[in-house]
């Protein structure tokens, strides 16, 4: 058979969602990508080579009409059913994900509030001011990464969008721009900064606050400013840097979100920038771990009214993080049966939690066998987006892209999962 090429493929290999994807194919196989990290390099490898059996029944191969059958069984008689996951899922699932728990009665959450849920909640404290990456391209002198290695987790953030790329108001890439870099360690990013600033751990939020300060002109207690590991000189040095660009961009990773202060540390970082807006111009944009994390919070908040962490066991929705969230629900022994879709997000759960998933019938839906999925009550592989199926994924800055699929699959699609899942469970 002839190789097929196919051209502008997403990935979902991380959060920058790359859509320059070249792909090329034969017989149903994957050949050889372009354009792709390593990060997207595998993520399609990967998907294209897995082989798993279409359903499973307490780790025993079965027809998945007979798995599917126990698992709508064992929702159907839950108090509190819980269903998350859903960072590489489309937008189409994220949809079909929500429906079901309204229907069960139960809670659904999303891989954001393992990350960038306290970003959420600092921007209904704050607001935010924000762009599309490709104005950062074009117009950006000033980058600032705080508590994030995209060099590893994101790795053509800088040469897309940030740093290298020539844009329309800085034509001459990399010496049109400063970069500078704020974390507790030296990552391998701090080797494409111009400026490196080490804070001791779980002083973000001191160090933020002090940096309001000096933007803002007020005094500084140096003795207080020691205990972050900054002196006032490189704390006057980056405002003025900060004050002085024509256009700035501060990106933020779970190193600000997931320390002490969470919340109230993208809080300050929101702050922060909105106030540098009386100077010049400034934004702020979280990066985003899962290929479509950020489609979650935007399917959450047109179809419930909430982001993240929505309850329906009142038959109305009601929100609130802490209390309805995947791993507290699960931490705590509440929820009595599990639906976690997609891939990754257990990996990022505490053990308890992944202890009280083993113990409550669990069913996963996706297109590999996980740890999870092994043994989990019931597993329903599903075909994988953006490898063998189409839909609609958001990247970091909420800018949709469709998904172009370059194989076929035997396997349904995760919406489609869940959708007979619900009309075999309610």
């Amino acid at each position: 058979m002839p190789v097929a090429v196919t051209t502008n493929v997403t990935c979902l290999g991380c959060g920058c969602v790359c859509d320059d994807i070249e792909v090329h194919t034969e017989a149903n196989r994957l050949l050889r990508t372009g354009n792709a990290c390593p990060l997207g390099e595998s993520w399609f490898r990967g998907h294209a080579s897995a082989d798993p059996p279409p359903a499973l029944l307490d780790g025993s191969p079965v027809a998945p009409a007979v798995a599917l059958a126990a698992a709508a069984d064992r929702l159907r008689s839950a108090r509190l059913p819980l269903v998350f996951g859903l960072g590489s899922s489309t937008c189409e699932t994220q949809r079909e994900a929500v429906r079901l728990a309204e229907e069960l009665g139960g809670v659904v959450d999303s891989h954001t509030s393992l990350t960038h849920g306290p970003t959420k909640i600092a921007a209904q404290l704050v607001g935010k001011v924000v762009c599309t990456l490709g104005e950062v391209r074009n117009r950006a002198d000033l980058v600032i990464y705080w508590g994030t290695n995209p060099a590893e987790s994101h790795p053509r953030h800088f040469s897309r969008y940030t740093l290298t790329p020539a844009g329309k108001f800085v034509p001459r890439g990399r010496a049109d721009r400063t970069m500078v870099l704020v974390d507790v360690r030296e990552t391998p990013s701090a080797a494409e900064a111009d400026l490196f600033l080490r804070l001791r751990p779980n002083r973000d939020f001191e160090t933020l606050t002090a940096l309001r300060a000096v933007v803002a002109g007020r005094r500084v207690d140096e003795g207080l400013l020691a205990r972050t590991g900054l002196g006032l000189g490189p704390l006057r040095d980056l405002a003025d840097r900060m004050k002085q660009a024509r256009f700035g961009a501060l990106f933020f990773g779970t190193g600000l979100t997931g320390t002490r202060g969470k919340h109230l540390n993208a809080a300050a970082a929101l702050a922060l920038v909105a106030e540098l807006n009386a100077f010049t111009k400034f934004v702020a944009l979280p990066m985003r771990d899962h290929g479509n994390e950020a489609g979650a919070d935007y399917v959450f908040s047109w179809t419930a009214g909430y982001p993240l962490a929505v309850d329906y066991s009142r038959g109305y929705p009601r929100s609130n993080p802490g209390e309805f969230s995947a791993v507290d629900l699960l931490t705590r022994g509440e929820a009595d049966a599990a639906v976690v879709v997609g891939e990754g997000t257990w990996a990022a759960l505490p053990s308890v939690a992944l202890d009280h998933l083993a113990r409550i019938p669990t069913v996963t839906i996706g297109p590999r066998l996980t740890e999870l999925s092994r043994i989990a009550h019931v597993h329903l592989t599903a075909a994988t987006p953006g490898v063998h199926t189409g839909g609609t994924v958001y990247r970091m800055d909420k800018v949709p892209l469709p998904l172009r699929p370059v194989l076929s699959s035997p396997f349904p699609r995760e919406d489609e999962w869940l959708a007979r899942l619900r009309r075999a469970a309610c």
